[in-house]
């Protein structure tokens, strides 16, 4: 198909797609921006987290016969438990050294986190039935698009509400201040330790949220959640702004309508055309503006 070819129902199609998709996106983004603004950490185990989610979800659902909901609720747990141990186990004991110790630390959870599954179940694909791909959804411009995917666009709406209200609450600001002076927010009285584990517990609920949310029924092998979603989702917070909440979820739908335009036939010509397209948008935002679209809003 020709360039001409491509009409306004197809462009507007891709709008449609490349919104919805970017939302798992935008909620690794989410996840990977609030460790970042508390910390200063990149943290390369977040999407791995959404690993450890779905293969909880997988256990407790094919061989414990667990309803899907519950399990479901199972595998966010067991992504949020492996980011807390992580936050316990390896990012405090290396709190003091180099943020690029703390990077490589982070990196080598992803990878341990990936050997663990390989050697318990090998690189066979998994599945497991996912129920919310029987719920048919809504026809947005002339798109069906699924309720698994309408569900993960009003949980990314509730968890910027709910990530903004958190920001603007005496919690939040202790959370910003212990991330800009540790040692002079210990002397006044907060808890350290005790509002990295809460950052860390959120971020982990994020990625194993997007997780279960990506899966969505299809088949799945050790560092599934990884290999799909931890570059978007980084691409996605570096072109919003690694301290902006909104940035995250702008980054996020901006690399999910790349990617959807990238798959127009148009393109079809130039092999992976959608996942150039998004290296080369970050490099311009990096040449560009370095600190990304929202960097300069902590909102």
């Amino acid at each position: 198909m020709g360039l001409l070819a491509v009409t306004g129902t197809d462009l507007v199609q891709s709008l449609v797609i490349g919104v919805v998709n970017g939302a798992v996106y935008a909620l690794i983004a989410l996840g990977l921006v609030l460790v970042y603004r508390s910390s200063g950490i990149f943290n390369f185990a977040q999407a791995e987290f959404g690993t450890v989610a779905v293969y909880g979800a997988y256990f407790s659902f094919s061989y414990w016969g667990f309803p899907y909901v519950v399990a479901a609720v199972f595998g966010v747990a067991c992504g949020t438990a492996a980011a807390l141990l992580t936050e316990r186990f390896v990012i405090r004991p290396l709190a003091q050294g180099p943020k690029v110790t703390l990077l490589v630390a982070t990196a080598g959870i992803a990878l341990l986190s990936i050997g663990t599954a390989f050697w318990r179940t090998g690189d066979n694909a998994l599945r497991f039935f996912d129920p919310l791909t029987q719920w048919q959804g809504a026809r947005i411009a002339g798109v069906q698009i699924s309720g698994q995917r309408i569900l993960t666009l009003v949980l990314l709406a509730a968890a910027v509400a709910a990530l903004t209200a958190f920001f603007r609450s005496p919690y939040g600001l202790a959370v910003l201040a212990a991330s800009q002076d540790p040692d002079a927010s210990a002397l006044v009285g907060l808890d350290v330790k005790r509002i990295s584990m809460l950052v860390w517990g959120i971020a982990g609920v994020l990625g194993a949220g997007a997780g279960i949310l990506l899966q969505g029924g299809n088949a799945f092998t050790p560092g599934a959640i990884t290999s799909l979603a931890l570059i978007p989702g980084f691409t996605a917070a570096v072109i919003g702004g690694l301290t902006s909440l909104p940035g995250a979820v702008l980054g996020g739908m901006v690399i999910g309508m790349l990617e959807s335009f990238g798959r127009l036939s148009t393109f079809d010509f130039v092999p992976g055309a959608s996942s150039v397209s998004v290296f080369v948008v970050l490099l311009v935002v990096l040449l560009a503006r370095p600190e990304g679209l929202l960097g300069g809003r902590t909102a």
